[in-house]
């Protein structure tokens, strides 16, 4: 799709690939300098995995089906971050949890976006359309967005980043849900764009609020 870049990611999706999307036009435009390396997922009719095919990029579905266990999946994720170097592994609407093998292989290198201001409506089971019911059925009126970094709890990585919109009265889930998603598409691929020109940097730090160092220009840069 592009020249290989100083910096490679892996996007790993199982669904309709809208922030994969993003991603990659902003390759396109040069406003992203990153190589999209591969975009794997568990699910094989997924539209990420058409977006993928129709950009160039190699789309691969990588699972317990297709590889005879979860822990056979597993080494053929590893296998394929050390295979094609990966520098970052993006999760965009990954709904299998990542497994420790994979952990491993990308030490604090493993980053997510999240449907709502964690640690509220974060952890097993908040996901997708139920994060916006949840919202809506607690009576909030602010939720937005967090694009954090990935260990062996849900939702409990380091927060990078995350912005917020009001909840309007009227709104059902659906209109929640189109709300969040605009601050996903406006903000993701600028959290990747501060790893690939270094202003978020992965440590060797087991301690999960020190898996990145972030510099103040990054912070600048979201402003």
């Amino acid at each position: 799709m592009t020249p290989k870049a100083a910096f490679t990611v892996a996007v790993f999706a199982s669904g309709g690939g809208s922030n994969l999307q993003i991603l990659i036009d902003r390759i396109r435009t040069g406003a992203l300098p990153v190589r999209i390396a591969f975009v794997l997922s568990n699910n094989s009719r997924c539209k990420a995995l058409e977006r993928a095919a129709s950009a160039g990029v190699t789309a691969l579905h990588v699972s317990a089906k297709t590889e005879g266990s979860e822990a056979a999946a597993a080494d053929k994720m590893a296998g394929l971050m050390r295979e094609h170097a990966v520098d970052l592994l993006v999760l965009a609407g990954y709904m299998k949890k990542i497994s420790p093998t994979l952990l491993a292989a990308m030490p604090n290198r493993i980053v997510n976006i999240h449907p709502a201001l964690l640690p509220s409506f974060g952890g097993d089971g908040y996901y997708g359309h139920r994060v916006h019911e949840a919202v809506l059925a607690r009576g909030c009126q602010i939720t937005g967005m967090t694009v954090h970094m990935v260990n062996e709890e849900y939702d409990a990585g380091q927060i990078l980043f995350q912005d917020s919109v009001r909840v309007m009265p009227e709104w059902d889930a659906d209109d929640v849900a189109s709300a969040v998603l605009a601050l996903e598409h406006a903000h993701y691929w600028r959290v990747i764009r501060g790893f690939a020109e270094g202003r978020l940097k992965p440590s060797p730090s087991g301690i999960p609020g020190r898996a990145v160092s972030v510099s103040p220009d990054f912070l600048k840069s979201m402003a």
